[in-house]
């Protein structure tokens, strides 16, 4: 039976068996000390919990901060592995023994043509497309699974929209761990073979990504030796997003930078990028006093929380999906209310945009950058788009944009739009023939 909460409001915020460790200065033990309720406030210890059980709102980790900026420094992290674990201060976890894949430490790429094109001097992309399994999720995994092999849980589970699906899959091998992955049914073959290929258990739902997460908020508590990554560990899970932010203001020398843009799926991303930022400055690593502007995209078929943002409500409301960003289809976002107060507390914004616009910010990315992203980066990089138009950025701000998952996830909607530019007999003669039309338009179109 695990200990009970504990009254945020009285003079200690010591939970029973778990702050002692925080002690041990520099060594390989956890400075997460609770887990707080982000509503109530009510703190509990650091086990396999994710709702308060006084007013159901969801946990999240708390830090001994003094500690580890006592622990902690830019050298330190400079001798660090080339990953998220560089950061494992600021994780909540113990030891060294990482679920592992290599994840983090992706470039961040000052887009020099990009920029020019929209008129920016200082935009830079976050390129999380080359992360082991191809998105931001091998980040959460890596940490979700760590946790939930020192908590003793064996089976590694998931509700996905694909890309959480892929990390969970191969995460799992890397643990030792049996994998139970629960999709929608109509999600892109790609991901599905991207995850079955890893020989775990992969089951369709028929129904969209909110029928798949209740479904396993169900099955959690019929399997307590599950770990669910975004049910019973999402707590710890979602701290991997962190590094998002850890990671760029190191890369850019430990500056931070002055307006992010970061697509919005639950929600929780955002609210954990704003997070990291905000832990850099608690425990020293950077001096920087500003506030990082936070803006958030979605796409037009599934933007609850743009909607809520533009109609000026407090409160998201739930939406059947219907867009080809699926990795961003999640109709009743977990974290969209907290998302809405970090945009609107930071001064940033959020937009939706169509199918049609996504499209084409994936081939302006690909065009202008060299990088490849899928959908949920079409949708960012088009978000991005619209507020130069709408001059919600200016010209001269350094501004981040964060490409989340890899193209090669979601080739089919590019597909009826992607043709090459001719079929040619192999001959020299065809080929040059091919090229003296090609530059009789060119220098057509010039006139």
């Amino acid at each position: 039976m695990r200990d009970g909460p504990v009254d945020s409001a009285t003079t200690s915020t010591e939970v029973p068996g778990a702050n002692a460790r925080t002690m041990i200065l520099g060594g390989n033990l956890s400075f997460a000390t609770a887990l707080r309720c982000k509503e109530c406030g009510k703190l509990y210890p650091v086990q396999a919990l994710h709702v308060c059980e006084f007013c159901f709102g969801p946990l999240e980790v708390d830090y001994d901060y003094e500690a580890i900026g006592a622990s902690i420094s830019r050298e330190s992290i400079a001798k660090g592995p080339l990953s998220i674990w560089r950061y494992k201060d600021l994780l909540p976890v113990e030891g060294t023994s990482y679920v592992d894949l290599g994840a983090g430490y992706t470039p961040l790429v000052k887009a020099e043509r990009l920029g020019k094109y929209l008129g920016l001097n200082d935009l830079w992309i976050k390129n999380d497309t080359l992360n082991p399994t191809g998105s931001f999720k091998d980040r959460v995994v890596s940490v979700a699974l760590t946790k939930a092999k020192e908590l003793g849980l064996s089976v590694a589970a998931c509700a996905s929209t694909g890309n959480l699906a892929n990390s969970v899959a191969a995460h799992a091998v890397a643990a030792g761990m049996e994998s139970y992955v629960f999709i929608p049914a109509d999600l892109e073959v790609a991901k599905v073979i991207t995850t079955t290929v890893y020989g775990g258990n992969v089951i369709a739902i028929d129904g969209n990504y909110d029928d798949v997460n209740r479904l396993c908020s169900e099955i959690t508590s019929e399997e307590p030796n599950w770990a669910f990554a975004n049910v019973n560990v999402r707590s710890y899970y979602s701290e991997g997003s962190k590094t998002l932010a850890f990671e760029v203001a190191e890369q850019l020398g430990w500056q931070i930078p002055d307006h992010v843009v970061v697509p919005i799926g639950s929600g929780s991303q955002l609210t954990k990028i704003h997070k990291g930022f905000s832990e850099l400055r608690k425990v020293g690593l950077i001096n920087d006093a500003k506030t990082v502007r936070i803006s958030g995209a979605q796409p037009l078929g599934c933007s609850p929380v743009a909607s809520a943002f533009v109609e000026g409500h407090d409160f998201v409301r739930p939406v059947k999906p219907s867009t080809i960003a699926k990795s961003l289809a999640i109709g009743n976002p977990a974290d969209g209310v907290y998302a809405l107060d970090v945009v609107r507390s930071t001064g940033g914004s959020i937009a939706a945009v169509s199918d049609e616009q996504i499209l084409e910010a994936i081939r302006l990315l690909a065009s202008t950058e060299g990088i490849f992203a899928e959908t949920a980066g079409g949708v960012t990089l088009a978000v991005l788009m619209e507020l130069v138009s709408a001059g919600k950025i200016d010209k001269d701000e350094r501004t981040v944009v964060y490409i989340t998952g890899n193209g090669l996830k979601t080739v089919e909607a590019l597909a009826p739009t992607s043709k090459v530019s001719d079929t040619i007999p192999p001959s020299l003669d065809a080929f040059m023939e091919f090229l003296r039309k090609k530059r009789s338009n060119v220098l057509e179109g010039v006139k």
